[in-house]
């Protein structure tokens, strides 16, 4: 990823298949959201690398992305733009996915509707598997509460200009709670005692995000552990690994996608998301983020 240090702030260079409004419309689909705020077309963002605390204020320009940090100077460039790089899936060829979507008649309204849109990833795996585990089966709002509560009773704050900014908890944190502590916070008691399942697999070193990356089989590494499933595994895959072909087939907002775009008045079985996925082999993560896109008109 070509990147320009320009003392006050950063310059990444974008491929041309990227639109930054696409990227917030995403972002910005829930009030409720702790993890990132936006304000009008400026995204701001609280990263930690090492011990050190990076606020981040990204706007867009001439196909760049204009990164400036608030709180206060960091040394860090080279693995921030690491980080919105992998955030953005910025390193990912569309046009092989656009090509691939011309000829599909689910896909190519969808890609003309958000062309440039990327796969917004979760580059954190405890991140993204809390927050898949909070999603299981319940409503998109009621997910997001909980997150925010979560997050705001474990995770870290920074007070800039009266305005607070979230880091997620980390999983030394959450493998200390007992159940009791998720529960007041309205988790399900499987709930909690997955994610503090989960926190201790992290915090020991028996799940790692390295580890996944090398497994050969991830997804079965996953599942392996209680409380993930298949769709869960998926989710993680596709958000966090940024796996273009991880399929989450049993997630709800991508069978009313479908059934929005087919113009049905019954969702599609899984055999025929099967089927239909055999015009989007090797990118079926970014034609389900495409579809939930679709949902947020």
């Amino acid at each position: 990823m070509q990147w320009t240090d320009c003392g006050d702030h950063l310059e990444i260079h974008l491929p041309n298949e990227f639109s930054f409004s696409e990227c917030l419309t995403f972002l910005g689909r829930s009030q409720l959201e702790v993890m990132h705020d936006i304000q009008e077309d400026t995204l701001y963002k609280l990263i930690k690398v090492d011990n050190d605390r990076i606020l981040m204020k990204i706007n867009c320009k001439d196909q760049k992305l204009i990164v400036k940090f608030l709180d206060k100077k960091t040394k860090q460039k080279e693995i921030v733009v690491g980080y919105i790089t992998e955030w953005f899936d910025l390193e990912r060829d569309l046009s092989v996915f656009y090509e691939a979507a011309s000829e599909d008649p689910i896909l190519h309204p969808l890609t003309q509707r958000y062309y440039g849109l990327r796969i917004i990833g979760i580059p954190d795996l405890f991140e993204a598997l809390t927050w898949a585990i909070m999603g299981q089966q319940i409503n998109l709002k009621f997910a997001y509460t909980l997150k925010r509560r979560f997050v705001e009773n474990f995770g870290e704050k920074l007070n800039c200009n009266g305005k607070l900014f979230w880091l997620h908890p980390t999983p030394e944190v959450i493998a200390n709670l007992k159940t009791d502590d998720l529960r007041k916070l309205q988790f399900t008691e499987r709930k909690a005692e997955y994610v503090i399942g989960v926190a201790k697999e992290m915090s020991s070193g028996q799940l790692s995000k390295k580890a996944l990356k090398e497994s050969k089989n991830p997804a079965q590494q996953l599942i392996s552990i209680r409380g993930i499933g298949a769709w869960t595994a998926d989710y993680c895959l596709m958000k966090c690994l940024l796996k273009p072909n991880a399929y989450p087939i049993a997630d709800v907002g991508l069978h009313n996608a479908v059934m929005k775009q087919l113009e049905q008045d019954r969702k599609p079985t899984i055999d025929e998301l099967k089927k239909f996925a055999e015009n989007w082999s090797g990118w079926e993560g970014y034609a389900t983020f495409y579809l939930w896109r679709s949902l947020y008109e």
